[in-house]
């Protein structure tokens, strides 16, 4: 089953201007991490193969999620949408930075200029100001407006990814020196951060009717879809039905599913780095305990 995508053309369905890039991005990783280091910086740490495989992983799901198929599926079904928030937002950033190391962080943010903006990185402020700009996204007429005018699309979403990387930072901490978040303070940041989604989830999983336009409204979803397809997209309305043709639910049901996906991705995530965070924690409290006691020496008389 191909939900509609045989309907569109290749440039459509894979976007290979924006595989390219992430392809560069990809190399450039590689080229740091590598030739650069080795050149520059040999004492710094290299990456390991998990790291390199965590980096490589969010680079395919970003790809997937914000120009591959799924976000062409995305603007046809609300469902996939949300399942490519919860993958840009939830998870790319995670694995971007356990599949980074320090050197490279400090390579990035090595001028001056990231100094004046330092303030900006108060865990709290970090963790209200993703949140924030999450909820405010999916309130209905925030939405609609987003998703039918390009130039905002790109900015806002490019916000959103800024403040989850800033947001996160605060959890998976690359440079040890950035740290500001014991574990035990960290495990209370993803459990806030996990309240502060919630309100966002219920409003779209227990609205009663439809409240997107851009998923119900025919004339709304062509004027989305005008973004996707090349040419003019009338002919998803002509020839097609319209968005009906494409989704396998009904408008609410859709959104319903949306808002249950987001909000099982959130928790299955959370809770896992719940766990991860609690591990580590765990083990170096018990560090000591597990450590073996030292014999007296006889020469000194002990």
């Amino acid at each position: 089953m191909m939900l509609g995508l045989q309907y569109f053309t290749f440039r459509e369905v894979w976007s290979p201007l924006f595989l390219f890039g992430m392809a560069a991005v990809v190399i450039l990783y590689l080229y740091v991490d590598g030739p650069y280091r080795r050149k520059h910086a040999p004492n710094e740490q290299a990456t390991n193969g998990w790291q390199k495989f965590s980096f490589l992983t969010a680079a395919l799901m970003f790809y997937l999620a914000q120009a591959g198929p799924l976000s062409l599926l995305g603007h046809m079904m609300f469902s996939f949408h949300m399942f490519n928030m919860s993958i840009s937002y939830l998870i790319v950033p995670p694995l971007v930075l356990a599949g980074s190391t320090a050197y490279m962080w400090r390579l990035l943010f090595q001028w001056s200029f990231w100094r004046k903006l330092k303030f900006l990185m108060h865990p709290i402020f970090c963790l209200v100001f993703f949140n924030m700009v999450f909820s405010i996204y999916h309130i209905p007429l925030v939405h609609d407006y987003v998703m039918t005018h390009f130039t905002i699309h790109r900015m806002f979403y490019v916000m959103l990814c800024i403040t989850s990387f800033m947001m996160w930072i605060q959890v998976f901490t690359p440079v040890p020196e950035w740290n500001r978040l014991t574990d035990l303070r960290k495990m209370a940041y993803v459990f806030a951060n996990g309240a502060l989604l919630t309100p966002a989830c219920a409003l779209i999983i227990f609205a009663e009717t439809p409240v997107y336009n851009a998923y119900n409204d025919p004339t709304t979803w062509i004027q989305m879809m005008g973004y996707c397809v090349a040419g003019d997209p009338s002919y998803l309305l002509d020839k097609l039905g319209g968005p009906e043709f494409f989704n396998l639910l009904s408008p609410l049901e859709d959104q319903q599913t949306g808002g249950i996906v987001m909000k099982l991705i959130q928790e299955v995530m959370y809770g896992a780095i719940l766990a991860y965070i609690f591990f580590h924690w765990y083990k170096r409290e018990h560090a000591d305990d597990d450590a073996p006691t030292a014999e007296p020496n006889p020469a000194s008389g002990v």
